[in-house]
């Protein structure tokens, strides 16, 4: 750790040093064969900058060959995941971008904002497509399945309660197109991090400020269940690839497995760390999760950090804000360590 912060600090004044030479090293081992971590070792990530902000979310298409990062700058940015070479931004908002979704064709890209919209692009074009107007900040989104609803949160605002709201959505033709929600559910006191449609669009589940998880009735709006399963706050909650549970991410130092129906936490991963991100593997039993201090106690920043995992299971991206990070092993659990250099608005894109 030493050496990596001598050479950032050698970076930071101007000097030539490549990402090869910090020293990327295996953080936990839990009983996995050397070579996963002897590939880890190897890997060398890709230092992708975009933004002028800190980052919020990055978000892989369907394929893993396309990579979306949303940041509290005004343009989120599209990525070829293989190299790391940006496409394009979208342009259009005027204040953070804090999620978004694409369609499962990578036609369309929604994303959610604190300018009290959600927006609806044309993904390779980047030709913003639909606006829904509501009076409240913005924060999480999801498409359902088979795309003809989208469900999207809004923040508690002069005196607005939190709310989750669901809009019927024809994604190729919007002449007719209506702005106003179908339906809005009022949720307890407390900001929504995250919201996914669940089995089969019947339920929508959602995750809370003190730590709640909570799941709803589509139609009625019925809060079906809920439960506390962290001590504090949810940053961030992945659903699984096969839709039968979630894993959460929380500043209780903690990242817990939670069965969508019966709410259960399956698995407790504990960390020393605040873990503000976690993502599923697609294809292995690996969970990643992204974390370590919170960059808003070292730097004028604010920090947190966002991470996914692509379908192929081939790349995953780390963004961070506020500063860049030391990743550590990411095959088997991606933890993060102290702040070691301010770099605004950077990805890490990494190969397993």
């Amino acid at each position: 750790l030493l050496q990596n912060l001598d050479r950032c600090q050698r970076l930071c004044l101007g000097h030539a040093v490549s990402l090869a030479d910090f020293d990327w090293r295996c953080d936990l081992v839990v009983g996995y064969n050397n070579s996963l971590f002897q590939t880890a070792a190897k890997m060398r990530p890709y230092l992708l900058k975009g933004h002028e902000r800190p980052l919020t979310q990055v978000k892989y298409n369907k394929e893993g060959d396309l990579l979306v990062s949303c940041a509290k700058n005004l343009q989120p940015c599209l990525w070829f995941a293989e190299d790391g070479k940006r496409i394009g931004t979208y342009e259009g908002h005027n204040g953070a971008i804090w999620s978004c979704d694409i369609t499962i064709d990578s036609e369309r890209l929604v994303t959610c904002s604190a300018d009290q919209t959600v927006r609806i692009w044309d993904l390779p074009t980047g030709q913003e497509l639909h606006q829904i107007k509501m009076n409240e900040p913005c924060r999480a989104c999801n498409l359902s399945v088979g795309e003809q609803l989208l469900a999207f949160t809004t923040d508690s605002f002069m005196g607005a309660v939190p709310q989750i709201h669901i809009v019927d959505m024809d994604l190729r033709e919007f002449e007719n197109q209506g702005s106003s929600p179908k339906a809005s559910i009022q949720c307890p006191k407390g900001r929504i991090t995250r919201v996914y449609f669940t089995d089969h669009n019947r339920t929508l589940f959602s995750s809370h400020d003190g730590g709640f998880v909570r799941r709803w009735d589509t139609e009625t709006g019925k809060m079906l269940q809920e439960s506390q399963v962290h001590e504090d706050a949810i940053q961030d909650m992945q659903v699984s690839p096969d839709g039968g549970y979630v894993v959460t991410a929380s500043l209780d130092k903690t990242a817990k497995l939670i069965d969508i129906i019966s709410l259960e936490t399956l698995k407790t991963y504990k960390t020393g760390r605040y873990v503000q991100s976690a993502a599923i593997s697609p294809l292995y039993d690996h969970v990643l999760l992204g974390g370590g201090q919170d960059a808003s106690q070292v730097s004028s920043a604010g920090g947190t950090i966002c991470v996914a995992a692509a379908a192929t299971a081939k790349t995953v991206a780390c963004g961070v804000e506020g500063v860049l990070q030391g990743c550590y092993n990411l095959s088997v659990l991606l933890r993060c360590c102290s702040p070691a250099v301010r770099a605004l608005g950077t990805l890490l894109l990494l190969h397993l």
